[in-house]
């Protein structure tokens, strides 16, 4: 039986795959063309799983091509002649093990001509590229080069500048066609910032799954095992991971292997929350990344927080050295309208948890000890919860300012999520964040006991957006199936006026909303001395 897979390339006959055929058909008719091509995506993307089954299926169709895929991830910190050496070395593997699945022999004039080939230089490899289709009967190379970002400082412009150069020399040329993969874009990996030296390259687009995608993967599974997902599971796993494949994989992991679900059953809604709050816990490689990348610079944090807490939202430019390197990390994505998204409401979550103080000093205060805020059948009563947290920050009064490490204009929510959390840890149930941008709004989802409970959260910017959030909540709230929701509001206007009020809007949904003033400074307190005579 296949499994999922989060280790790595896959193979079609261990794991279940996205066949991204149109992607395929794309890349192949690039190929066909001549074109050289470079795809620079995060980590745990598919790309080497993609590549490989692209030319699969390309020298399955047509095997006039001859494929070397190459991988340089070993090699940062080498000479470059080194480098040209290893380089070499393993082309002639790679065309070898070429040679060998397709059970052809190489003749020994070809053999001798790669044991005689001295690889010093960027020059060296072209000359080997301008005699090798002499020896491989005029069938068409494609190289594909992976990790390219291995690739040492020394040797970067002189390698893409015979490339540029073997692309230029005209229709007949080897390699015909050349793949570069990795991580950061060729201008990143001009490290003199001069014009870059491969400007010939066509740039290719590898995107997240869609929705059909993940139900086609699913899919698979179902008709091997006869294990049904319901729709909604389908659904929810794309909303909440936005189609980022491995965080998908490790989903229907937990599902299919880790829960002991009998295959004789269908997986429910509630078994993918089980799953959502595993997958929240753990640390994967997938989420291992993402952590350590937002933390690589102290900048990162403001701007991310800017991007979650500013309904302006913040413009996708990739010009601006934060805004690319975040991008390139996988932590944010070009929304629809040109502004920044966080990629998925798992990466806001985990972000959010990563920038959380780990003691805010005020924890002993969150809740009265007579009061445990549940019904006599276990419900929340979400209600008198929130009274007691807009009643926990006045109290608290500038205290909230003196929390370690907390942009101003986000200690509000800071509070409120570790307030949440606390809660929710007390009384088993689970809490995790819905909405995928950011863009001033959060909607953090509890689940409890099977029943849902949701709170939209936001920063104060104007009566016009305050009553257009409840609008936003009251569609959210219908999508999900439930009439009743919370909205927080934190206001950090010094005149800022505490507001609580609940209205029953159309379709019978009811919105309780609170403004809840945030202290903008700690006073100042001026000691008068006093004198005896």
């Amino acid at each position: 039986m296949r499994r999922f897979g989060t280790e790595g390339r896959l193979y079609l006959e261990d794991n279940y795959i996205v066949p991204r055929t149109e992607e395929t058909a794309d890349f192949i008719d690039r190929v066909k063309q001549g074109k050289y091509i470079v795809l620079f995506a995060p980590r745990q993307t598919g790309k080497t799983t993609f590549f490989q089954l692209a030319l699969d299926a390309l020298t399955a169709e047509e095997p006039t091509y001859f494929p070397i895929q190459l991988n340089l991830e070993e090699y940062e910190d080498y000479a470059p002649p080194d480098f040209y050496r290893c380089f070499y070395n393993d082309m002639c593997e790679e065309i070898k093990d070429v040679f060998q699945r397709r059970e052809e022999v190489l003749s020994e004039t070809f053999i001798q001509f790669l044991d005689n080939v001295e690889i010093t230089d960027h020059v060296s490899i072209r000359r080997f590229f301008e005699k090798l289709p002499s020896f491989l009967k005029n069938q068409k190379v494609i190289l594909i080069i992976d990790e390219f970002d291995g690739i040492p400082r020394g040797a970067v412009k002189g390698l893409l500048r015979s490339l540029r150069r073997i692309y230029l020399s005209g229709r007949t040329r080897c390699p015909h066609s050349v793949g570069i993969v990795g991580i950061k874009n060729i201008i990143q990996l001009n490290y003199d910032r001069s014009v870059s030296p491969f400007n010939i390259q066509q740039e290719f687009h590898l995107p997240n799954f869609t929705l059909e995608q993940v139900r086609e993967l699913l899919a698979q599974y179902t008709d091997e095992v006869g294990q049904a997902f319901a729709p909604e599971v389908v659904t929810a796993i794309h909303k909440q991971t936005a189609g980022q494949p491995v965080l998908v994989n490790r989903f229907a992991q937990i599902l299919t292997e880790e829960l002991g679900i009998p295959k004789t059953e269908s997986i429910t809604i509630e078994h993918f929350t089980m799953a959502h709050a595993q997958l929240l816990q753990e640390r994967n490689t997938n989420i291992a990344h993402l952590t350590t990348n937002v933390q690589r610079d102290p900048r990162f944090e403001s701007i991310l927080m800017h991007i979650m807490a500013n309904d302006d939202g913040v413009p996708f430019n990739l010009r601006n050295d934060i805004i690319n390197q975040l991008a390139t990390y996988g932590v944010i994505k070009n929304g629809a309208d040109g502004m920044c998204e966080i990629l998925n409401p798992i990466y806001l979550y985990c972000i959010l948890q990563v920038f959380k103080p780990l003691v805010n000093g005020l924890e002993q205060e969150y809740f009265p000890e007579d009061h445990d805020y549940l019904t006599p059948t276990r419900q929340i009563e979400l209600a008198a919860l929130l009274d007691n947290f807009r009643d926990f920050i006045a109290r608290a009064g500038f205290r909230i300012l003196q929390v370690p490490d907390t942009p101003q204009e986000s200690v509000g929510r800071h509070l409120l999520l570790a307030y949440i959390d606390e809660f929710v840890r007390r009384i088993g149930g689970v809490m995790h964040i819905e909405a995928q941008t950011g863009r001033g709004r959060m909607d953090i989802l509890i689940t409890h006991n099977q029943r849902k409970y949701i709170i939209e959260t936001k920063v104060w910017r104007g009566m016009r957006r305050y009553q257009a959030g409840k609008q936003q909540l009251a569609v959210y709230l219908k999508s999900e199936g439930t009439t009743e929701g919370y909205y927080v509001v934190f206001d950090h206007r010094k005149e800022a006026e505490p507001r609580v009020e609940t209205e029953t809007l159309a379709e019978n949904l009811t919105i309780r909303s609170y403004v809840i003033p945030v202290i903008q400074e700690i006073p100042s307190f001026k000691t008068e001395s006093t004198s005896t005579r």
